[in-house]
């Protein structure tokens, strides 16, 4: 259990940082305004950091841990089939946040308009990383109804702060943030949403065909 979990939070943490790397890059590259400043990387901290140390580790064994043969001792931590997943989460999440950067900015939205959707957008594809690595097998709906009460505190305690951080003008002239409608939010939530069944349409093919 405590081997898989530590898999489960190193895979996370690559792949949540691979959307983060690439929305630091993308503007200088197609000269558009910075995304993200260092007090956003510091609010994706508040979500990455706890899912790691407290998320990851209290999370349930796996149903088929007692029917599986004993590990070989020399088995490194992240094998290869595992890095190949983690990076194509990234990569899934790089892919659908990028576009959404690149439609808003032909849209011609303003800056910090831009900013709150791409960066509301991250977030919860963030939160969704988080309930794709809570199994390497099961699906979606048993990730729900897994029991984690430290998972529900940390997403209840993100979707707050950044209801806040969007909503709340003081804390939306601290990330520089414009305003954030009703259809950007529904946008949020359905890329967030297909990114979520996405990643677990590959996972169930990637895992099954590595059994």
């Amino acid at each position: 259990r405590i081997y898989d979990n530590l898999r489960k939070a190193i895979e996370f943490i690559v792949a949540v940082h691979i959307p983060i790397a690439g929305l630091a890059i993308l503007p200088l590259l197609m000269g558009l305004p910075l995304i993200l400043t260092p007090i956003h990387i510091a609010f994706l901290e508040m979500v990455i950091d706890p899912a790691c140390s407290v998320v990851f580790e209290a999370e349930k064994e796996e149903d088929d841990v007692m029917k599986r043969p004993p590990r070989n001792p020399t088995t490194p931590l992240l094998v290869r089939e595992r890095i190949g997943w983690a990076i194509t989460q990234g990569l899934v999440a790089l892919l659908l946040l990028g576009g959404l950067l690149a439609g808003g900015a032909y849209l011609k939205m303003p800056e910090t308009d831009l900013r709150t959707l791409v960066f509301g957008a991250l977030v919860l594809f963030n939160m969704g990383f988080i309930l794709v690595n809570r199994s390497f097998a099961a699906s979606l709906i048993s990730a729900f109804m897994r029991p984690n009460r430290s998972l529900w505190i940390l997403l209840g305690a993100i979707s707050l702060i950044l209801t806040l951080a969007v909503s709340w003008p003081p804390a939306q002239r601290l990330f520089s943030f414009g305003s954030f409608h009703l259809n950007e939010f529904l946008l949020c939530i359905g890329l967030s949403v297909l990114s979520l069944f996405l990643l677990e349409g590959i996972k169930m093919l990637w895992f099954r065909k590595k059994a």
